[in-house]
């Protein structure tokens, strides 16, 4: 059975992955913080139980499992028990890592949906101890964890949700600047150099002018999936206005990466993001009418400015 939707899982399980997921859109105190003691990480995961202990798992780590337990096992708290440790490196505060899992009713047994097994499902989440760090600690990339979550209730609505049983895999970590094979430079277009951590600095070539439609070169040529109309990305980028070369706004200054729709910018960062592949890095020159309107350029919004955007293109979570 495949996924059928994350509103089928545990408004408990949902709401801490969530939480996990945070750091990705979070700012640089956030990211600060969950750099801050790597030793934490591995002390932070939850206590075994009962309920993870009942567990049975079929099927390899990195593909879909089948799980029997015993259902109706007290869940009192969140549990989480390692069953496969893999061969990968450690993981660390503040990385991004790639995970996948199957989600099953504790009461019943009935499976709930799967997750994160293709590419383009999941997004990573920056794992910290407060957040991803309670499932999987400072796990190893590889590992599989079975884990339980308590039943709750929605404190709006006054629903009761079961608790849940998860077997959750560590697949991997992304980083948090492209890796794509370098492409050869288009000639009139910006120039990109880019620091030893991934930061570009952007230099304008003599005479660049405004074009007639946003104009698109790919630096780096990632391996990863397509971009699809709708999509959430997880991505870097800076952006600098023509008008002066200055940097009007940074995922890199933020000091974490962004997630954003592609439905949610202007057009001509939307036509950055469709098509490419993750891994890609993208220089793109918007015109006004491809990116905040026409009019007379003015010191309080980016009306009338011709904006170029270096974006690196970290992940993808396809639109249901």
């Amino acid at each position: 059975m495949r996924v059928r939707s994350l509103g089928l899982l545990s408004t408990v399980a949902v709401a801490a992955l969530a939480l996990a997921g945070c750091a990705s859109s979070g700012d640089a105190e956030t990211e600060a913080e969950a750099t801050a003691a790597p030793a934490d990480l591995c002390a932070s995961v939850a206590p075994t139980g009962d309920a993870v202990e009942s567990v049975t798992v079929d099927g390899e780590v990195g593909e879909p499992s089948t799980a029997t337990f015993e259902t109706g096992v007290e869940i009192p708290e969140l549990q989480s028990l390692q069953i496969a440790e893999g061969d990968g490196d450690a993981l660390e505060s503040g990385q991004y890592v790639n995970y996948a899992m199957s989600a099953y009713d504790a009461d019943t047994g009935e499976e709930l949906g799967v997750l994160g097994y293709e590419e383009g499902e999941l997004l990573p989440s920056q794992i910290a101890p407060e957040s991803l760090g309670q499932y999987i600690g400072c796990a190893t990339t590889g590992s599989r964890f079975v884990l339980a979550f308590p039943a709750s209730t929605d404190a709006t609505t006054g629903t009761e949700t079961a608790g849940q049983i998860y077997v959750f895999d560590v697949l991997g970590t992304t980083p948090t600047a492209a890796w794509g094979a370098d492409q050869e430079p288009v000639e009139g277009m910006p120039v990109v150099e880019l620091a030893e951590d991934g930061t570009p600095t952007v230099t304008l070539p003599e005479g660049l002018e405004t074009p007639d439609t946003t104009q698109l070169e790919t630096l780096k040529l990632g391996d990863g999936t397509t971009v699809a109309e709708g999509d959430t990305v997880m991505v870097q980028y800076t952006g600098v206005k023509l008008s002066d070369g200055t940097v009007f706004d940074s995922s890199w200054e933020a000091g974490t990466p962004a997630t954003f729709q592609t439905t949610g910018v202007v057009d001509g960062f939307r036509q950055a993001l469709e098509g490419q592949t993750v891994g890609s890095q993208v220089v793109v020159v918007i015109p006004p009418a491809e990116g905040y309107g026409e009019g007379e350029i003015n010191d309080t919004d980016l009306v009338g400015e011709t904006l170029i955007f270096v974006v690196d293109i970290l992940a993808t979570q396809h639109a249901a």
